[in-house]
């Protein structure tokens, strides 16, 4: 049985959009067919709680070989969006100045229903948390208004190595 949403997909304004694909890569370093965040819709920072989405398109790096003909996103890349969902939430409240925040861990991880090209996949997470060594986050997706995964996600923070660049620094 699915838990309760902690946010009902209803009353999420999906038209409201408060960072978009730009705006997020100030924040998180995931390039290319690893960004996987469309938006940010939500940032509650009294309840902890961010919802942002991912539209899936048939151009996705994985149609073509997951699966053949039926093509399903597959759940680590769900798991991914609401990972980095997680740190947009961590950085925007600027709990890693100095880095990011990178996937340290899953636990009670489910898969309730499909998501497919078309699909707008909605994740919410809600920080249980929020601690500069380690972030636990209650996190949520739903497609259409059902729950198509839930899980939680843990962060820990990652500081580029003297001379990486970041996002700024190579231009994106």
């Amino acid at each position: 049985m699915p838990p309760v949403a902690f946010i009902t997909p209803s009353e999420i304004d999906l038209t409201h959009v408060i960072a978009d694909q730009e705006d997020i890569r100030r924040f998180n370093p995931q390039r290319f067919e690893m960004e996987q965040l469309s938006a940010i819709v939500r940032i509650d920072t009294e309840q902890n709680l961010i919802v942002g989405y991912k539209d899936i398109t048939g151009d996705e790096f994985w149609c073509r070989g997951h699966i053949p003909g039926f093509p399903l996103m597959p759940g680590v890349l769900i798991c991914e969006v609401a990972a980095q969902l997680c740190s947009y939430f961590c950085q925007a409240v600027q709990l890693v100045p100095n880095g990011f925040l990178g996937f340290g861990g899953m636990e009670d991880v489910r898969f309730r229903g499909q998501v497919r090209p078309g699909d707008r996949l909605v994740i919410a997470g809600k920080a249980q948390r929020l601690h500069r060594r380690q972030t636990i986050f209650e996190t949520q997706g739903f497609v259409d208004g059902a729950m198509v995964y839930h899980g939680r996600i843990i962060g820990v923070p990652i500081v580029a190595p003297t001379g990486a660049q970041t996002a700024d620094q190579n231009g994106s």
